[in-house]
């Protein structure tokens, strides 16, 4: 399907807990010298503009990343996140917002590569004219990243994140980021993977993460963020989780310290909650 466009919800709730654990794994990464790959499975269109076109229709964002633009309280790992964003708003408003391609590519270091999928033949017009610039660091292709990723695998350093971000407008979505992971650690067990998903009602987004909870992994870690209580008609996004499989040591101690303060930042009622599980063998 490609009817989804994400400039709809450009940093909202959802892309605030995605990007900011993006910057924390690669923070992470660049601990150590040897360079690493970041792949990105649907990377969007790499930058969007929040105060005009798709993104300023239901500015999703204003109850996102606009709550944390001023905060004179962040924590470090959230003012890492907040300084990725704001390095894309050099006059100081909050104007655009970077897709994962531009949060990763601010972090990473010269001798790290990206390997970009986009589907979307507008969306990935946009990402090639928006990662234009980085010359050899980046490739991207037209093509369904489930299958791309299986090209990449395992990456030549031998050291790589990838994200998994899908829509999920298919329900098979759902089911082909399990075989996509169970391909993945086939190929290489001992790369790092964030699977973002939706929290919903629908009985595939719930059955989500215990499925990957069963993948053949020596460590996993659970991290949901959820703004609201769920709706009465049983529709809508009140939450969404990132599954991270073989993740830092350091992460789970991290999260501890940031999700509470999201969970006051953004949370929208009562039924505002995270939930943060670890898993290692």
């Amino acid at each position: 399907m490609l009817s989804y466009r994400h400039a709809f919800h450009a940093g909202n709730h959802a892309d605030v807990l995605k990007h900011f654990l993006l910057v924390e794994l690669l923070h992470y990464l660049n601990q150590k010298d040897k360079p690493y790959w970041y792949i990105d499975t649907h990377a969007g269109a790499g930058l969007y503009a929040l105060t005009e076109g798709y993104a300023a229709r239901n500015a999703e964002f204003e109850s996102g990343v606009a709550r944390l633009w001023q905060a004179p309280d962040l924590p470090a790992p959230l003012a890492r996140y907040v300084d990725a964003v704001r390095a894309f708003n050099p006059a100081g408003q909050l104007a655009f917002y970077p897709g994962s391609p531009l949060v990763a590519q601010h972090v990473m270091r010269d001798s790290d590569k990206l390997r970009l999928f986009e589907l979307h033949p507008t969306d990935g017009k946009l990402l090639a004219d928006n990662v234009a610039t980085l010359g050899r660091q980046a490739q991207w292709q037209q093509a369904d990243g489930f299958a791309g990723i299986k090209a990449v695998l395992p990456p030549p350093p031998r050291r790589a994140l990838t994200l998994i971000d899908p829509p999920y407008e298919d329900k098979a979505d759902y089911r082909r980021v399990v075989q996509a992971m169970e391909e993945a650690l086939r190929r290489f067990a001992t790369g790092s993977y964030a699977i973002w998903y939706p929290c919903l009602q629908r009985e595939e987004a719930r059955a989500l993460p215990q499925q990957l909870k069963k993948l053949p992994a020596k460590g996993w870690l659970q991290a949901e963020l959820y703004v609201q209580g769920p709706s009465s008609d049983g529709f809508g996004m009140h939450g969404s989780g990132m599954f991270i499989v073989n993740p830092p040591y350091t992460l789970h101690a991290t999260l501890a310290e940031v999700l509470p303060y999201l969970l006051g930042r953004l949370g929208q009622d009562g039924g505002a909650r995270f939930v943060l599980e670890q898993h290692s063998t």
